[in-house]
């Protein structure tokens, strides 16, 4: 047999990983979605970082220079962490920062489009038996708003998304990958493969105890995952539905 082709020699090819898995967890922004369009969250960032600003006064050297909305959240959480050894900070900056980042996500949600090849791939899962759940550090409320403009909704059994009251638990903390298989009926970690496009959800699966399969069409961002621990990482929606298809049987020899 090609090597390539033999699932024996490295045991997590997507095929095997789908294959062996009673539910499939997916990441929204970017296997389901492309929320921002490629655009930056940086204004996001900076409309956080003002509102904290003039609310603490001061912000840490880190917050200042991050760009990203979700970093900030959790750097912010680690600002008010430190702050209740100290000198109380307002716990409520972290609540509105929260909020402003959802309401971007919210407005980004009514114009976003499906990943090309998402509706055949849910299809194929669920024509394959698996159960489907969301798995995000995205906010629920726009998550489901998304779903459901696209048909979507009733193929997921269960949305995980960022916690307003602690932010901090996005991944790569486990808890979302974890509240996913108890809404699915307490499924094992074992039974479980997680598809995602950051190191974040691959550290969330690793700590959930939960299979990963990377997903990203970028090849600096493929690089990255596999550079994080990554065994098996697709380009395409199309390379994740040919890796649902039954085991290819060889032909019998003459």
């Amino acid at each position: 047999m090609n090597p390539t082709l033999d699932e024996t020699t490295e045991p997590l090819r997507p095929r095997r990983l789908l294959g062996g898995a009673r539910a499939v967890l997916l990441d929204f922004d970017g296997p389901v979605c492309d929320l921002f369009a490629g655009r930056s969250t940086r204004p996001v960032a900076l409309e956080i970082k003002a509102m904290a600003r003039e609310k603490w006064n001061v912000l840490d050297p880190a917050v200042e220079a991050c760009d990203d909305s979700h970093g900030v959240l959790q750097l912010l959480g680690d600002m008010l962490d430190r702050s209740r050894r100290d000198t109380a900070l307002d716990p409520a900056v972290l609540r509105t920062a929260s909020d402003i980042v959802t309401r971007y996500e919210d407005e980004a949600a009514g114009s976003a489009v499906p990943a090309p090849g998402v509706p055949l791939l849910l299809d194929t899962l669920l024509g394959h038996g698996k159960r489907l759940a969301i798995v995000t550090n995205n906010a629920e409320g726009p998550v489901r708003k998304f779903l459901e403009l696209h048909g979507m909704s009733r193929k997921f059994e269960a949305v995980c998304g960022r916690d307003p009251r602690e932010p901090r638990r996005m991944k790569p903390d486990p808890s979302a990958v974890r509240l996913a298989l108890e809404r699915l009926g307490h499924i094992g970690p074992d039974a479980a493969v997680l598809i995602g496009d950051q190191p974040s959800d691959l550290g969330a699966a690793v700590a959930a105890g939960v299979r990963f399969l990377g997903y990203s069409p970028d090849p600096e961002r493929n690089r990255r995952l596999r550079h994080a621990g990554a065994h098996a990482v697709v380009t395409s929606h199309a390379e994740l539905i040919a890796a649902c298809a039954p085991r290819p049987v060889g032909r019998p020899r003459p």
